[in-house]
């Protein structure tokens, strides 16, 4: 699944591009995981302003409106200034602009395209209004942080996946950034102490930055803007490495089940 930082790489791949085209046609395949919500010839003519993220979602604002775009479990969005090919079965959306045109191809089709208002509109409200803090932004404020983690009692590797006390710290992330912090996945987030605390803050904005400059990872299906994959995963210390040394202290990594997502984790170097 896309997470943050697949999706804030395919953002820096082709906003400053498509800022100030004009939308000739936008086509829909297949329905999304919600409607768009009004009808795409009614988006013919208007101006793409800028493209902004929230969480794990594109926000593409128009001279009127916005577009709110979710890649889902298995979505990727291409960008060319190149003509569009005929749509393969698993192109869902295309939106051509005098500027370049963007291809949603998404083959489980639990992503979406919606339209709204502005972001004061009751769907959009619906879709990010409980959205956390980001991660990357002035607004991580660590003290808010902690206070959070203590009104929050599940195992802390949960609290982080839940996305209402910080957004987008997704399933590969939140292993990476726990081990970078010693803390062990299961841990109750109450009972971290304000400096184990500081140092999962710290690891947070690390392990997402960094997944942003590798240009995110790519498991399965996801490839950025122009077509190419993530390296992220290449260089992950816990993720994925289940019976094979630490890169720390040579214990063997351990994976185990939380919510229905699998959870990597050295049992020396994240002993509680």
């Amino acid at each position: 699944m896309p997470e943050l930082p697949e999706v804030e790489v395919t953002r820096l791949g082709f906003a400053d591009r498509i800022a100030g085209a004009r939308i000739e046609v936008v086509r829909m395949g297949k329905p999304l995981r919600w409607a768009l919500a009004v009808e795409p010839s009614a988006l013919a003519g208007r101006a793409v302003r800028a493209v902004r993220r929230r969480g794990k979602y594109l926000l593409i604002d128009l001279d009127e409106g916005l577009l709110l775009l979710h890649l889902g479990m298995s979505g990727s969005l291409r960008f060319t200034d190149m003509p569009l090919p005929p749509p393969g079965p698993h192109d869902h959306f295309d939106m051509v602009t005098n500027r370049g045109s963007l291809r949603l191809n998404d083959p489980r089709r639990f992503g979406a395209v919606v339209y709204a208002r502005d972001e004061a509109a009751p769907l959009a409200i619906k879709l990010l209004g409980r959205l956390g803090v980001e991660p990357l932004g002035d607004g991580f404020d660590f003290g808010a942080f902690f206070a959070g983690l203590k009104k929050r009692h599940a195992p802390i590797k949960q609290v982080l996946l839940a996305g209402e006390l910080v957004v987008g710290v997704g399933n590969i992330y939140a292993s990476e950034a726990l081990f970078l912090a010693g803390i062990r996945p299961t841990l109750s987030a109450s009972r971290i102490s304000r400096p184990r605390a500081a140092r999962l803050h710290a690891a947070v904005r690390e392990v997402l930055a960094r997944a942003v400059e590798r240009g995110g990872s790519t498991l399965r299906d996801f490839t950025n803007a122009d077509g190419q994959g993530g390296y992220f995963q290449l260089e992950a210390t816990v993720y994925g490495r289940a019976g094979e040394p630490c890169r720390v202290c040579s214990a063997t990594i351990r994976q185990i089940r939380q919510g229905q997502r699998s959870t990597f984790f050295c049992p020396s170097c994240q002993k509680c």
